[in-house]
């Protein structure tokens, strides 16, 4: 009975997604888009959290890392840490956690270098003879920024990736590794709206960027989540102490999209609807079909590869918004939205959170609140604790 406890847990979070779409979806039209390394697709801070899931363009601190390194040299503060907890899947087990450590230090005025750890923690599995495994996925990548002028940056982030994931020593799996990179560009300028001087922000992020990820020594391999964000944020003073802004993310996974059986018979001029070449599909599809595609073909194929043409196209691209209220950017009160289509995933969610910042310290936290039936996302919470290192040193000079 203990030997499958991690395959249950993927089989039980599997089921509770699933239950979240409507019949229609389940039965024809649910096709999202299959990676591994899903870790690196969950949001690891929690000011963004707060946000819908937004944070490409909005104001730098130290988790700008995942968003958008290239912000980094517009950071106020010289140097920075953060730390970051998310206890996840809470409703379906409670060993789940990803933990993300963050980093950066501006060089002179223009430049900064910055890091990041991930590790995501699927708890302890018992197997054969009492003993006990503990799957993992984890992540490391630094970063390089530079402004280019006074009002744009941009940045190269490089990352190791490692998973993981095996549940039975008795299986033919072993872990897997792949290296990517991040591109990243981030724009702000004041401007005037009536009497008010705004912070205008805009920024985008084609990460991971790389290698595929093998489990089985090479014999297949999977996708890493490449994804494309681009957004957009506003600050607006409301007085001298008053601050609120609106922010708003989009993203595409730039990983083809698995064709279906359907699509296997029509180009191979089968008849419509017959199951005897299910096999040779599967065949087709670790080969020539998907497998063998390599990574920057998938990048160019992502585009227009959906079944459904270009209406299914637009389905894959899902997003958020958040607005962030703050007062003497000391104290923050945070919302905001996450949509993602029902038969892409049916990520759709309410964020909440809230921030207290101090010279030395600033402390966060956020809320999730599903709106989709039984999902396993919902009541997520999120932690985040960073340190202001010239906060720190004033501190220590008194």
């Amino acid at each position: 009975m203990r030997n499958g406890m991690l395959k249950n847990r993927f089989t039980v979070v599997l089921l509770s997604v699933l239950l979240s779409l409507p019949a229609l979806a389940q039965k024809e039209q649910f096709n999202p888009i299959y990676t591994g390394v899903t870790s690196l697709s969950i949001a690891p801070d929690a000011r963004a959290g707060a946000l819908g899931d937004v944070g490409v363009a909005t104001e730098p601190d130290a988790n700008s890392q995942y968003w958008n390194p290239a912000k980094y040299p517009f950071n106020i503060a010289r140097a920075g840490v953060s730390m970051s907890y998310t206890p996840w899947l809470r409703q379906l087990v409670s060993d789940i956690d990803l933990i993300n450590l963050a980093g950066f230090y501006r060089i002179g005025d223009y430049s900064a270098v910055s890091a990041s750890l991930t590790y995501f923690s699927l708890g302890e599995v018992f197997v054969e003879n009492e003993m006990t495994i503990k799957p993992y996925e984890m992540a490391f990548d630094v970063a390089y920024s530079r402004m280019l002028s006074e009002t744009f940056s941009a940045a190269i982030a490089l990352r190791y990736i490692h998973s993981d994931l095996q549940y039975n020593y008795a299986e033919d799996m072993t872990p897997g590794s792949a290296f990517a990179a991040d591109i990243a560009l981030y724009y702000n300028k004041y401007l005037f709206i009536g009497d008010r001087e705004c912070l205008l922000g805009l920024g985008l992020n084609a990460s991971n960027i790389g290698t595929k990820i093998s489990y089985d020594d090479g014999a297949t391999n999977q996708f890493i989540p490449t994804n494309l964000r681009i957004g957009a944020s506003l600050l607006v003073p409301l007085d001298e102490y008053n601050t609120i802004s609106f922010s708003a993310d989009i993203n595409k996974l730039m990983v083809p999209t698995r064709p279906t059986y359907s699509q296997f018979l029509e180009e191979n001029g089968y008849e419509k609807g017959d199951n005897s070449y299910y096999s040779e599909y599967q065949t087709w599809l670790e080969s020539t079909g998907y497998n063998d595609i390599s990574p920057i073909s998938g990048i160019f194929k992502s585009f227009s590869d959906a079944p459904g043409g270009f209406s299914e196209e637009l389905k894959e691209i899902y997003g958020g918004v958040g607005v962030e209220y703050c007062y003497n950017q000391q104290f923050s009160l945070r919302g905001g939205y996450h949509y993602e289509n029902e038969y892409k995933g049916n990520r759709k969610y309410f964020t909440l959170g809230a921030g207290f910042r101090m010279s030395v310290f600033s402390l966060d936290a956020a809320y999730l609140i599903s709106t989709a039936q039984s999902n396993p996302l919902d009541q997520t919470l999120r932690f985040s604790l960073s340190f202001d290192l010239d906060g720190l040193k004033d501190l220590f000079r008194r």
